[in-house]
């Protein structure tokens, strides 16, 4: 067996990569629990990517079917209730855990230099978790699956002069349809997870060449030979690492000191998935909303149509403008303003531990003014819900120019030259 093995080593050298990314892989020492959600979201990927398997082998993608289709998975197909509720309770806890990865990002200053491309990665990631969560939504072929397309779909035809025939291509129809539910389909099963894959794949291959943020926002890599050969060997890092950096004892091996850590915080994340898995699938609606148990009908119109839970911050950014170009313009920009935060925050500073109070409150406010403008953008308009929401929508972008006046001149705490604890 051990000759087998060698013999593979020697051609694809699967334990070196192992051993240099993941089981060797140098990750510093003072990780808190704000480091287990990127883990939990590979988690949540994978079973993605496998109930969703399973789902297209009694899927139909047709107008006429697709309804039926999923009533026949819940019903008769062996345990397809529970396999389609693992599928759509997964697409809510990707977004849980994404959000909070990218919270921690903002806290710790994961996306100030030499991570700007590793910040830049995960917002791809996230841009393309929105289109595949969005297209997977109008595949069981609801009420608002159906409306809910005729709604994202018809913002594109503001933009001027294209924006009509630009509607027309994305339907492959003149109205939503069934030619609209096919493609969508194709793009959710086979083009986006793809392209998904792809990204993180390059996320962590930038996130292993820069190395990992930690809770002090300190480099843990120090110029090469001063790291004594016993250190070496204490640690048992990778002959990649310990031949490029002095770590010392800024760190620990991924294994077994961090998977023990993210394994803690997998069982608590499963006994928390598992409770709403089987006990609250639709969870009052927010996961599935009760209107989408009837077969999709463009003769009648939901009472009220707003998005799932985790794109209603921004369909709150959209209903706060009156004019509807403005709006998609407006909307694009709350999402594309994230991409550019690596240069709006010009502080020396990455983590919030030794920035200014200003700032601590400055991130607080726009955290709680996301979620405020989710809530405003999942429930029934009303006038101070509109008004609200304009001013959220202001106070959203005020955070971004706000970082971006205080963060060059700012006053911060002295920051330790290695990780304090």
């Amino acid at each position: 067996m051990n000759a087998f093995l060698n013999w593979i080593e020697a051609r694809i050298p699967m334990m070196r990569v192992a051993n240099m990314h993941a089981i060797q892989y140098p990750a510093p020492k003072n990780m808190n629990f704000w480091y287990v959600f990127g883990f939990l979201a590979t988690i949540v990927l994978v079973n993605q990517i496998v109930t969703g398997i399973w789902l297209t082998m009694n899927f139909e993608p047709s107008a006429e079917r697709a309804f039926a289709s999923v009533e026949y998975i819940m019903r008769e197909v062996d345990y397809g209730w529970l396999i389609r509720y693992m599928h759509s309770t997964g697409a809510s806890a990707f977004f849980v855990v994404v959000y909070m990865h990218m919270f921690r990002g903002m806290i710790y200053g994961s996306y100030q230099k030499p991570r700007e491309l590793l910040w830049i990665f995960g917002m791809l990631i996230y841009l393309a978790l929105m289109a595949e969560a969005f297209m997977g939504y109008v595949l069981p072929w609801g009420q608002m699956s159906y409306w809910g397309a005729q709604v994202i779909v018809s913002l594109f035809g503001a933009i001027p002069v294209i924006g009509p025939d630009l509607v027309i291509w994305i339907q492959g129809d003149y109205v939503i349809s069934g030619a609209t539910l096919n493609r969508f389909f194709a793009l959710h099963v086979i083009a986006l997870p793809l392209v998904i894959v792809i990204l993180v794949f390059l996320h962590i291959i930038a996130l292993h060449e820069v190395g990992s943020n930690n809770p002090d926002g300190v480099n843990i890599k120090h110029k090469k030979g001063s790291l004594a050969e016993e250190d070496k060997t204490k640690y048992e890092i990778h002959e990649y690492y310990t031949s490029k950096y002095d770590i010392a004892d800024d760190i620990v091996p991924f294994f077994p000191h961090i998977v023990l850590k993210d394994l803690v915080a997998f069982s608590i994340f499963l006994f928390v998935f598992c409770y709403i898995l089987f006990f609250a699938p639709e969870m009052g609606g927010k996961f599935l909303e009760h209107p989408n148990f009837e077969i999709a009908n463009p003769l009648k119109t939901p009472e009220h149509i707003f998005p799932v839970w985790y794109f209603t911050p921004f369909y709150a950014i959209l209903k706060a403008v009156p004019d509807k170009l403005f709006g998609v313009l407006t909307m694009f920009a709350a999402i594309g303003v994230l991409f550019a935060l690596p240069w709006v925050d010009r502080s020396n500073v990455r983590s919030w531990r030794y920035r200014s109070g200003l700032h601590k409150v400055n991130l607080i406010v726009f955290a709680i003014v996301f979620v405020f403008l989710g809530y405003l953008g999942g429930t029934p308009q009303e006038n101070w819900k509109i008004i609200s929401s304009q001013i959220a929508t202001i106070m959203y972008f005020a955070f971004f120019v706000a970082l971006f006046l205080y963060s060059k001149s700012e006053r911060t705490k002295p920051v330790p030259a290695r990780i304090s604890k």
